[in-house]
Parts: structure tokens; C-alpha cells; sequence
């Protein structure tokens, strides 16, 4: 039986010499595969810092709206775009829908919340299983479509309603949203983006620096988005 690590270590080093020796086949892969994951992080518009800072707001929205739920039915999600917390879900009373706004609004590095949540009993499983499905579809047709930066945008959909948000140029916004109300099911479709203007774009979809700095300062001053809805017919 001694002889089988032997085994294993010489097909090993078949295994390597057959590597190198089509390292040239092997190396478009290993270079296309890198080009991919460039392109993944380059075409998102927030700068690696905002990308952070709005997982950490999503979970600490998540953790305070739990808190304020407790054992009572209902269901809160949020989702953070550059610091604009969409809060979508279905809550027992007034008084809890506007306590979940003030609790995410003093989470660090929120500097704004559109509260849509509906005051009301849960959505069934079956609605929230076609918002699902409603999502999915929208990220495919949305990938699908030239000229709109996918990764810079985030789609939420509750009851019907689908939500965008993003750093898109008005173009871009209006491209997106017509694309995503011819889908079935739809029943408007609420642009919550952050507008810019071709020119503060680079030649690869991404923001200038000096674009990214002057919308870092606009934050630090409550900018706000408004929101903008698209009927569907």
C-alpha cells in the first residue's frame, strides 16, 4: 500500500507538465477570467468605500427593524444605494411605519430613507414569490439590454412595484425603466436614481474621480433623490 502516494505525486506532476505545456491555450481563460471580474467592479458607480458602507447599512437597517417587529407579524427589507435606504414590507400600524423610518434614518452613513412600507397584514407567499420572480426577470432583460450599466443598479420589487436605484445618467434611467415595465406582472415602476451627466463619465462606464468626490460632499449634505414614478399600462 506504500507505493500509492507515490502514485498520486507522480500524476501530479503529469498533471503540471501537461498545464505548462499548453500554458498558452491555458492562458486567454486565466486572462478572460480576470477581464470579467475588472469589468464587474469597474461598472459599478460607487466608489469600494460606499460599495462597503451599504452592506453594513443594509444589515444594521435589518438588525434595527427586527428589533422593532419583534414576535408582531410583518416583514421589512431594505435595500442601500451611496447611503438612499429604500425600505419596502408590510407593518401592523402608522406608528411602526414611522419608527422604522427614524431608526434606519440614525444608522451611520444614511443620508436618506424612502419609506414605502405598507401598513397592512403580511403580502402572501405567492406575492412575494412573483416579486421574486418579477426581480430575476428584470436583472436578465436589464443585462440584456446596451446601454444600461446593470451593475450599478439594484432592483427591488414589492407587490408589483418595481424599484431602481442606481447612478445613471437620465438616458440610462429612462432606457432602464421602459425595459423593465414591459414585463408581466409589473404594475409601475419607481426610479429612485442618482442622476449624472455623460461627461462625468470615463471612456469604460465608470464616474470620474472628481465626480465621485463632489457626489461623496453631496451626501455629507442630505442630498436627495426623488422619487419618480412610471405607470404601466
Amino acid at each position: 500500500m506504500s507505493w500509492h502516494p507515490h502514485t498520486r505525486f507522480v500524476r501530479l506532476i503529469a498533471g503540471l507538465l501537461v498545464c505548462l505545456g499548453l500554458l498558452s491555450a491555458c492562458a486567454p481563460v486565466l486572462i478572460g477570467g480576470a477581464a470579467t471580474t475588472t469589468a464587474v467592479v469597474a461598472v459599478d458607480r460607487r466608489t469600494t468605500g460606499e460599495q462597503v458602507e451599504d452592506k453594513a447599512i443594509e444589515l444594521k437597517a435589518g438588525n434595527e427593524t427586527r428589533l422593532l417587529l419583534d414576535e408582531r407579524p410583518g416583514r421589512i427589507k431594505s435595500s442601500s444605494y451611496a447611503g438612499r435606504v429604500l425600505l419596502v414590507g408590510d407593518v401592523p400600524t402608522e406608528q411602526d411605519k414611522q419608527q422604522a423610518e427614524e431608526r434606519v434614518s440614525k444608522v451611520d452613513k444614511v443620508v436618506q430613507v424612502i419609506n414605502r412600507l405598507r401598513v397592512g397584514e403580511p403580502s402572501e407567499l405567492g406575492t412575494r414569490s412573483n416579486d421574486t420572480w418579477i426581480t430575476t426577470k428584470a436583472m436578465s432583460n436589464l443585462i440584456n439590454t446596451k446601454g444600461v450599466p446593470t451593475r450599478t443598479m439594484t432592483v427591488t420589487t414589492e407587490r408589483g412595484v418595481v424599484y431602481l436605484q442606481g447612478r445613471v445618467t437620465p438616458e440610462e434611467g429612462e432606457r432602464a425603466a421602459k425595459v423593465v415595465s414591459g414585463i408581466p406582472g409589473v404594475k409601475e415602476v419607481v426610479k429612485l436614481f442618482e442622476y449624472i451627466s455623460p461627461e462625468d463619465l470615463k471612456k469604460d462606464g465608470t464616474i470620474k474621480e472628481e465626480v465621485a468626490e463632489k457626489n461623496k460632499a453631496k451626501d455629507s449634505e442630505n442630498h436627495r433623490v426623488e422619487p419618480e414614478a412610471i405607470p404601466v399600462n
